[in-house]
Parts: structure tokens; C-alpha cells; sequence
């Protein structure tokens, strides 16, 4: 077996890794890389890869990451399948088309700032196009995927149908199992289910995003973040939470619902500015079987989790805009997650100046990003082309990431000590890769190496 990786290896975004077995090519993920709008788009638009003899996509999950360049096989007259979970599928059915209309946009932006016609790197009918190429297959279903090569998702636990990835095949006579850990979540979360345990592979592919750090306990987000919301309403301010649409913004509105039912927190209007969404959460809705048996307990004593009592989901731009002139509390959610593009950046321009006012960062906040910039508390940030001082109260609650932390990943690392050829550790910035690399190699796990970006690993 070969394998390449072309995204993901040496940073957190653009996942792609690129499987040779016994003469069939399968791609595990189809990500976008995210930072640099100009530098993204670069990348973005070529993929660095031959895609005529791939035949098979196995996508572990909707995150635009690990998804998000997937309508680009479309422009490379891609004719083969896309594996995923049923949720997934749902998921990036809205998603992808969400990321179309960005890119649109985007071109349109990099077309002005150049002078010269620039196009989309996909559209919104090549988006819809990739979406016929997709199968679903729910969770512990072995499909046949290459010739003797079968592969089985494995509930990750990271969001709604994500998946880790076992493949089995023939090599030389014997039987082997590789294993793509996609994004491993974390356990004893709302909402879903813990994530599988795995118990032996030959080779594994594994991620390392929060190798260098921990996060804080879930048990303790309820009252941190009941905290901030009580401190902000007594200054009379808004509570602004840049939130990715897709999970992180579902576990958020799950505990406004936890302290609305126990009373912490005062009558205060809750706005989900965010299309997309809106139209996610209807996604969850209709996956319950993937939720565990907290919410599933929720659920029975006070119905819809993502309902609260002055809750308002909004679609339409007119609406949005009014949220300009609020006077009063109010807690605002909205898509982007890194605060890149999206209606957040209108709130945060809005808002940033005011010290009554909070910043409530809930997800991670790659390099280079808006988001980023707020976490580091810089004096001044750039929005819209123009300078705002940050003012406002920045907090950040890192018990909602749906990454597992440090202790959890070397907990998986260690499981294939003795029962691995090679641990391929990608999907982490240098800091975080290599603090995860060192600690498995210290606690005696002399099978793990770093993979390295575009160069083809025999194993």
C-alpha cells in the first residue's frame, strides 16, 4: 500500500489522502484549506492529484475541511462513488451548497481586487452535480469499495455522522486493516454518542489538532457559561458568539436550553442569524438516532432540545439587519465559526467597540484568521477593510470543542502500541503534531511518525 497525503498532513484544513491498494486509488476526504483568502483560493482550485484513476471517495465527515473541495471532481469529470454516513450525506447536501455560493462571492471579490475576471473555484451546479456521486451507508456496514477491499464507518463522536474509517484488503496473501481516525471526538458530550473504541489495526491514520492542550472539563460549561451571560446582562450588553453552523452551534443553543430549564440565567432573546444554520439543526432533528441518552432524556421532559423559551431562527436578510438596532441583552449566534465571512462579521462591527458588550469564542481559531485575531485580544481589528477597536469583553469557553484533548488522543495513540506497523499522526498545526508525537513516543509507542505533506509513504 501507498499512501500520499495532500491535505492536512502539516497544518488542520484541506483533508486529503490519497490510498494506492494493490492498483486501486481510494481518496479518503476531499477538504478545502482555510486561511488566507488569496493563498486558499490558490489552493483550492487545483487539486493536486490525478483524478482519473480514482474510482472510490470515502468521506468520514461534512466539515468543509474534510468536504469542501469535493464539487472540484466535477470539473475533473469525477464518475465514481462517494461513501459516507446518512447524516453526512444530509449534511453536506446543504453545506456544499452553502460553500458554493461563498465561492461565488469570493470570486467576485478577488475579480474587482484584480481587475480580471477570476471564477469560482466551483459553483453552485457543480455543487449539486457531486452530490448524485454520493451513497450512504449507516454506521458497522462492511461495503465493498475496491477489488477484496471493503471499508466500514465507525461512529467518531465528533459531529452529527461523522466517521472513522476502517479498510480491510488482501496484501500478499494477507489479510490487513487500516484505520483513518477522521476528527475523533470526544467522550461524555451532549447531544451524541461517545465515540468507538478501536481495538487493533496495521496502519492508522490519525489526527493530532489538540495534541499540545487540553480542553476544559464539559461538566464545567454550564457554569461558565452561565456566568458570562449573567455578568453581560448586568451591564446591559450583547453576547456575540461566532459559531460554526454545524455542531458547535447545536451543542451551544442544547445548553442555553440546560440553564433555561434550571433557571440560571435571566428571560434574555436568543437570535440564530445563520441560513445555514437553521437549516442544520433540522438536520439534527431528523438524526435523533444518533443522539445519546442525556438528550434523549431532555427530549422527554421538555420536548425540542433546540428550542427555547424566546428563541428566533433567522433566514432572511431584512430581519438581520434589524439586529443592528437592538438596545437591549440579547444573545446573537452566527455562521462564520472563525468569523471569515458571513453575517458574524456585520455583528462584530457593530458591536467590538462596546466594552458593555462580550465576545463569546466557542470553536477553534485557525491561523490567520478574524477569529484568531479576537482570541489574541488585538487592540485593533480589520473588518470590512476598516479598523475597529476591540473593546468589547473577549471569552473563550473551550469545553463545547468537539475534538478530543491531549490525554484523549494519546489514549488512542496507545491502543496500537503493539498492534500497529506505523501511526501516521496529520491534522495538526507543528506545535501540536509534534508535542503529540513525542509524548506517544515517550510513553513507549516507537511505531508513530509524523506524515508528510505530497510524499508517498510505502507501508
Amino acid at each position: 500500500m501507498q499512501i500520499t497525503t495532500f491535505g492536512a498532513g502539516e497544518g488542520v484544513t484541506g483533508s486529503k489522502h490519497l490510498l494506492q491498494i494493490n492498483g486501486h486509488q481510494l481518496l479518503l476526504d476531499c477538504g478545502m484549506h482555510q486561511g488566507k483568502r488569496e493563498e486558499s483560493a490558490r489552493k483550492n482550485r487545483f487539486l493536486p492529484f490525478d483524478v482519473d484513476p480514482i474510482r472510490t471517495v470515502l468521506l468520514s465527515h461534512a466539515h468543509i475541511d474534510h468536504s469542501g473541495t469535493l464539487p472540484v471532481l466535477v470539473q475533473k469529470n469525477y464518475e465514481g462513488k462517494i461513501f459516507c454516513t446518512p447524516a453526512t450525506r444530509d449534511l453536506c447536501a446543504i453545506m456544499l451548497l452553502d460553500s458554493a455560493h461563498i465561492q461565488e462571492r469570493d470570486a467576485e471579490w478577488l475579480s474587482k481586487k484584480s481587475r480580471s475576471f477570476i471564477p469560482p473555484i466551483y459553483t453552485d451546479n457543480e455543487a449539486r452535480a457531486i452530490m448524485r456521486r454520493f451513497i450512504s451507508i449507516p454506521y458497522d456496514i462492511p461495503m465493498d469499495v475496491g477489488p477484496d477491499i471493503t471499508a466500514t464507518f465507525k461512529d467518531a463522536g465528533h459531529i452529527l455522522g461523522s466517521a472513522m474509517i476502517l479498510i480491510e484488503y488482501k496484501e500478499n496473501g494477507r489479510r490487513k486493516r487500516l484505520l483513518y481516525s477522521g476528527d475523533i471526538g470526544r467522550k461524555n458530550m451532549p447531544i451524541l454518542k461517545d465515540p468507538w473504541e478501536p481495538d487493533e489495526a496495521d496502519i492508522v491514520i490519525m489526527e493530532s489538532t489538540y495534541g499540545n492542550r487540553e480542553h476544559d472539563p464539559i461538566e464545567t460549561l454550564d457554569d461558565k457559561l452561565a456566568d458570562i451571560i449573567n455578568r453581560t446582562y448586568e451591564r446591559r450588553g450583547k453576547i456575540i458568539v461566532p459559531s460554526f453552523a454545524l455542531e458547535r452551534a447545536q451543542e451551544f443553543i442544547y445548553a442555553l436550553k440546560r440553564l433555561e430549564m434550571n433557571h440560571r440565567v435571566p428571560s434574555i432573546p436568543v437570535y440564530v442569524d445563520s441560513p445555514l444554520t437553521v437549516n442544520i439543526t433540522e438536520v439534527f432533528r431528523l438524526h435523533a438516532d444518533s443522539f445519546d441518552d442525556e438528550i434523549r432524556k431532555v427530549m422527554e421532559e421538555s420536548g425540542d432540545p433546540f428550542e427555547l423559551q424566546r428563541i428566533e431562527y433567522i433566514r432572511n436578510v431584512e430581519r438581520s439587519m434589524q439586529l443592528n438596532n437592538l438596545k437591549e441583552p440579547a444573545i446573537i449566534i452566527s455562521a462564520s465559526g472563525m468569523c471569515e465571512y458571513g453575517r458574524i462579521l456585520h455583528h462584530l462591527r457593530n458591536n467590538v467597540a462596546d466594552e458593555r458588550n462580550s465576545i463569546l469564542i466557542i470553536g477553534f481559531q485557525a491561523q490567520n484568521t478574524l477569529g484568531r485575531r479576537i482570541v489574541e485580544r488585538e487592540r485593533e481589528i480589520k473588518i470590512f477593510g476598516v479598523k475597529h477597536p476591540l473593546r468589547a469583553e473577549v471569552k473563550v469557553l473551550n469545553a463545547l470543542s468537539a475534538h478530543a484533548g491531549r490525554t484523549e488522543l494519546i489514549e488512542y495513540g496507545m491502543k496500537f502500541k503493539d498492534k500497529a506497523e506505523k501511526v501516521l499522526l496529520v491534522h495538526g498545526e507543528d506545535d501540536a503534531r509534534n508535542a503529540l508525537y513525542k509524548a506517544l513516543v515517550d510513553s513507549g509507542c516507537q511505531n508513530v511518525q509524523l506524515q508528510l505533506e505530497a510524499t508517498p509513504l510505502e507501508v
